[in-house]
């Protein structure tokens, strides 16, 4: 990189936190709502057979948004209200996804319509959604605070909405998640593929928002930006020209 070129990214370097101010909405926590919507519409539901309702990772967030402790309490009190639920992605310790509670409902009854396990796990949600913040259930909540019983839960095991933590314990989980975390994976790869080739390891957001996708790519390439963006794993930096995006080394094999 030349020297005058360094300079111009020195200067309009913000922070070393890898997010983009100037990208982001710092109105407050009334806003994070209209945030996940908008979000959401980046969600390819027909990639799914809209079997699937909208996700989104809450980092992406933080790519609207410059507070993070803000935009985790405004999360929160959404779950708390009992609008949004959370599920913790097995990918990645610190990957959580977000999903309408209202939507998450909507698909999970879609997919049990005609089976057996229908009112086992209509009985959950009826208890999860009025305000159910808990990402995980341990076998003596099950059975004491929600009153299901060891072939319930079983029921919801083979339903989706939970999954096995470990012994005793399970997640609450997104049923019929696992393409949706295959595709995520692999664009998040070679959407940062297409960051590090780049000249200078370096792409402006607005060029690789116009990039045609590859076939390792199903989602929006908007949704994958995000991603990249509030999980840093990219530089963000503010030039004349826009919002430039730097690979960060080690993020791609």
């Amino acid at each position: 990189m030349s020297r005058k070129r360094a300079l111009i990214a020195d200067t309009f370097c913000l922070t070393k936190r890898r997010r983009c101010a100037a990208d982001s909405v710092t109105d407050g926590a009334a806003d994070i709502r209209s945030s996940l919507q908008y979000l959401m519409t980046l969600f390819s539901r027909k990639l799914f057979n809209d079997s699937l309702p909208p996700v989104v990772l809450k980092h992406q967030l933080y790519s609207l948004h410059n507070d993070k402790t803000s935009v985790d309490k405004q999360v929160n009190e959404l779950r708390e209200n009992g609008e949004l639920l959370m599920f913790q992605l097995g990918f990645d310790s610190e990957a959580f996804a977000l999903v309408f509670a209202e939507d998450y409902r909507t698909k999970v009854l879609q997919g049990e319509a005609g089976i057996e396990t229908l009112g086992t796990v209509e009985k959950f949600l009826a208890k999860l959604i009025p305000g159910c913040s808990d990402l995980s259930f341990n076998k003596e909540q099950m059975l004491k605070e929600f009153l299901f019983t060891d072939p319930e839960i079983t029921q919801l095991v083979k339903s989706g909405v939970l999954t096995v933590r470990d012994a005793g314990s399970w997640w609450l989980s997104i049923p019929n998640s696992g393409k949706f975390i295959k595709y995520f994976i692999k664009g998040r790869k070679a959407v940062l593929g297409m960051v590090k080739k780049s000249k200078y390891g370096e792409i402006l957001k607005t060029e690789l928002e116009g990039r045609r996708t590859t076939s390792q790519v199903k989602f929006q390439m908007k949704y994958h930006i995000h991603d990249i963006m509030g999980a840093e794993l990219v530089e963000c930096i503010q030039t004349t020209s826009g919002t430039l995006l730097r690979c960060v080394d080690g993020n791609v094999n």
